[in-house]
């Protein structure tokens, strides 16, 4: 075997120009795959973490059994009680992959500065649940995308429940700033008017267009207080791992309902829209992508060969009068595209890293649809990624030479060696 790799290995240096080429070919396929895929990898983390964290979905949200079809409706029906939240918060946090349980209320209503009137939406919140929540983001991620979920003032505080935070257009807009009072109104579960005083808190940016003229935060006892409730919507789960999640939903998903709390379950993915619309869209990206440069690397390799072989007829052709067989002569020709795709691969790897050193010391930005600030271009080194890669333009150069390698092995012998 070594003997045959030794002959290939010669054979490509026989014209280092034409098997220069095609290893480039090789190689500049390999990196704009990889360097997607590794753009991709960073964009799934980085719409992950923005749906746990910064959307405050959590890895799970439990609420009350028909929550979804009837709590809009019937909201007192399908609320957990005080006790129930107590005791549901007790359970979960005897799990240790959990590192919060948090009770959460959304409100719904209008808000005004006394002259003029907006619809808002608001989710009521523990604050040392939402600091904790924004330490976790950093600490497991490394870093929060400039700009996004910024307060500029004070964040929410225990002790003063009138405080809230307000999406920066809808200040703008409002003409609102920290310091600001107001006052907002909303229904009552009894389906009473409440109103009550606000003070603005912090303006924030909630990283998304379409809700920068909308979102608000409450303190949880502040949101209780304008729903005239002791109740909470929904609990927010948080876990040491994303990949917990699927195995802490059957887990917490059976506990509570053996301690006779009848409740759903949601994960993130269930709950974030966008993550599952924007994974479909880079998905599909990607494997346009993919067969497009594995086509022309095939077409690259395929010419090289053929001239190759062309080239090389009446060797063929002596090779078969000594006696090596049809498959002897593929094999051959296979090992020598095998031996590129090695080359080529190896090259695509240096390629590869030190374009992801140079986004990586040099990040661009850029502004994706639908969100308000600017996010850096990051590329994620996936290790298991680049060896498949590896592996498939291995396979796919071996293919591509075998293919006009069996075409000169069924040459007749007399032909090939009066080829001129």
């Amino acid at each position: 075997m070594i003997k045959w790799i030794n002959l290939a290995y010669r054979n490509i240096l026989r014209n280092k120009r034409r098997s220069l080429v095609t290893m480039i070919a090789i190689a500049m396929g390999f990196t704009s795959i990889s360097i997607f895929h590794g753009y991709i990898n960073n964009a799934y983390e980085g719409l992950r973490w923005l749906a746990i964290c910064g959307e405050r979905l959590g890895h799970l949200r439990i609420n009350k059994a028909g929550w979804d079809e009837q709590g809009k409706l019937e909201p007192h029906n399908y609320m957990f009680s005080k006790e129930q939240t107590e005791q549901i918060i007790r359970l979960v946090r005897e799990e240790k992959d959990v590192v919060l349980v948090s009770p959460q209320i959304q409100v719904m209503g209008t808000v005004t500065n006394g002259l003029t009137s907006v619809i808002f939406i608001a989710q009521g919140v523990v604050p040392q649940d939402e600091e904790f929540i924004n330490k976790f983001w950093f600490d497991v991620v490394g870093y929060v995308d400039e700009g996004y979920d910024e307060v500029i003032g004070e964040t929410l505080r225990e002790h003063k429940t009138y405080g809230v935070l307000m999406a920066k257009d809808m200040a703008h807009y409002l003409k609102m700033k920290p310091g600001s009072n107001g006052i907002v109104m909303a229904q009552t579960l009894t389906g009473q008017m409440n109103a009550m005083d606000i003070e603005i808190n912090g303006v924030y940016d909630t990283g998304n267009d379409f809700s920068n003229d909308k979102f608000m935060r409450f303190n949880f006892n502040f949101a209780q207080s304008l729903l005239d409730t002791q109740s909470a919507e929904r609990i927010l789960v948080m876990l040491k791992h994303w990949k917990h999640t699927d195995r802490m939903y059957d887990l917490i998903l059976k506990k509570i309902r053996n301690a006779g709390i009848d409740c759903e379950i949601k994960t993130w993915r269930d709950l974030s829209i966008s993550y599952k619309k924007m994974k479909s869209y880079l998905d599909t990206i990607f494997v346009f992508l993919f067969f497009i440069v594995l086509a022309i690397v095939l077409v690259t390799t395929i010419n090289t060969m053929s001239a190759t072989i062309v080239e090389r007829t009446k060797e063929i052709g002596t090779l078969r009068a000594l006696g090596m067989k049809r498959k002897g002569v593929s094999n051959l020709f296979a090992l020598e595209g095998a031996l590129l795709g090695v080359f080529g691969s190896a090259l695509g790897v240096i390629l590869h890293t030190i374009e992801w050193t140079v986004i990586r010391l040099f990040p661009l930005y850029y502004t994706p649809p639908g969100l308000s600030t600017p996010v850096a271009m990051r590329v994620n080194m996936v290790p298991w990624a680049l060896l498949v890669l590896i592996v498939c333009f291995i396979v796919l150069s071996t293919i591509a030479a075998i293919i006009p390698a069996r075409a000169a092995g069924k040459k007749n012998i007399v032909e090939a060696l009066g080829h001129s």
